[in-house]
């Protein structure tokens, strides 16, 4: 599951594929597979979203791991690689780690 936490001490990766909308649904089928056949089988992980822009021109993976290190790790399992090579052959990347900076909920009035 998906935490979204300041204090977690999780690290999150925001990566953003941009595609041609014919590509779109392709792009996530590919990203889908290596998801499932590899990415959460590899120790770290913790959870992964896949969404799609409305212009279809966007594909961005919001993905969170214990440790850079567990990422590196997915990053050099060969089971994946096909997957993700053949994405980017049809996609350019832009990856992105973060730590969560601040979260924010409606804020609640007494009535």
């Amino acid at each position: 599951m998906t935490i979204i936490s300041e204090d977690s001490g999780l690290l999150t990766f925001i990566n953003v594929f941009t595609v041609s909308p014919d590509n779109q649904q392709k792009l996530i089928d590919l990203l889908t597979q290596a998801t499932d056949l590899s990415v959460r089988h590899t120790k770290g992980f913790v959870s992964a979203a896949l969404h799609r822009s409305l212009d279809g021109t966007k594909v961005t993976m919001y993905a969170q791991w214990q440790s850079m290190e567990a990422y590196q790790a997915m990053r050099g399992d060969p089971v994946a690689t096909p997957y993700l090579t053949e994405a980017l052959a049809i996609a350019t990347f832009e990856p992105g780690a973060y730590n969560v900076a601040g979260t924010f909920t409606p804020q609640v009035t007494d009535q």
